[in-house]
């Protein structure tokens, strides 16, 4: 991939650490190339104690815009000037736009997610959802959903350090959005039972089933499952789970985090850009 470099090329990049296997230079660059934008996207490892100095450093100099991943999420909210509802709620972003110098924060985790959930041909819009999880990738996925019009969220997680932050988000989202939004502890069997059995989808937000540990699965009963479920995992790696497998041999639609990756990345190309990222030819690319 040649890309002439000139004195007006733009930057758009991704911090975070680490940061090396990250597909998102290639997608943005090949987004770039195909609609003819002069700019070129490049990722620094940067540690979370260091990102106050990059950011001053990526401001003074003009950036455009850049991606923020684990662990940074959380600190660079707190140092834009502005940021988005679901940002606020969160308390995280992945996506910040500098329109020239001030910066505004955005999750599009969640509009990924959300993307990837309709394209799979399912309508979850006031209709009753089954989260497992309260970490970074769970809690973008429930603040979207409750911004956008999902019913009733029920997140399950175990009491480790994300449960008092869930609390507060939860909170929030039930004084703020439509959404209603209840926290369990992940204990009781019979209470996810029920939960699932009323819900239009399932999600797990956890890395449990993610490689290595592939034997490992969240749902252990499967006979939770009913076909009229979407069971979706925000883990790509393996691209089928044994939570999914076993989802599908139940009769239910299943999808993986996989274009979860791309639509977030889309919809950060679009507030920098203005334009439309053409997902058809990354996902043949870099998502086959």
């Amino acid at each position: 991939m040649s890309k002439h470099i000139t004195g007006h090329t733009g930057l758009l990049c991704l911090l975070g650490s680490p940061v090396a296997h990250s597909v998102s230079p290639e997608m943005h660059n090949e987004a770039c190339d195909q609609l003819g934008l002069d700019y070129t996207y490049l990722a620094f490892d940067v540690p979370e104690d260091k990102m106050p100095e990059a950011v001053q450093g990526l401001r003074t100099m003009g950036a455009r815009g850049w991606n923020i991943t684990m662990p940074g999420k959380n600190i660079m909210c707190k140092l834009a000037d502005k940021v988005s509802p679901a940002s606020e709620i969160s308390g995280a972003c992945n996506t910040i736009v500098n329109d020239n110098g001030v910066l505004t924060a955005y999750t599009t985790d969640g509009v990924g997610f959300m993307r990837a959930v309709a394209e799979n041909g399912v309508d979850i819009i006031g209709k009753k959802m089954t989260l497992l999880g309260a970490g970074g990738a769970a809690t973008a996925i429930l603040v979207q959903a409750a911004l956008d019009g999902v019913a009733e969220i029920n997140v399950f997680n175990v009491r480790d350090n994300f449960f008092g932050r869930a609390e507060e988000i939860v909170a929030k989202l039930n004084e703020r959005t439509d959404c209603k939004v209840t926290l369990h502890d992940f204990s009781d069997p019979e209470v996810l039972r029920a939960s699932i059995a009323e819900s239009a989808i399932l999600v797990n937000g956890t890395s449990v089933g993610m490689a290595p540990n592939v034997d490992r699965t969240i749902i252990t009963d499967t006979s939770m499952f009913h076909k009229d479920l979407f069971v979706f995992d925000v883990i790509y790696n393996p691209q089928e789970t044994r939570l999914l497998r076993e989802a599908k041999e139940a009769g239910c639609k299943t999808g993986n985090g996989m274009y979860m990756l791309l639509y977030q990345g889309a919809a950060s190309f679009k507030l920098w850009t203005g334009e439309e990222m053409p997902v058809e030819i990354i996902k043949e690319k870099y998502f086959s």
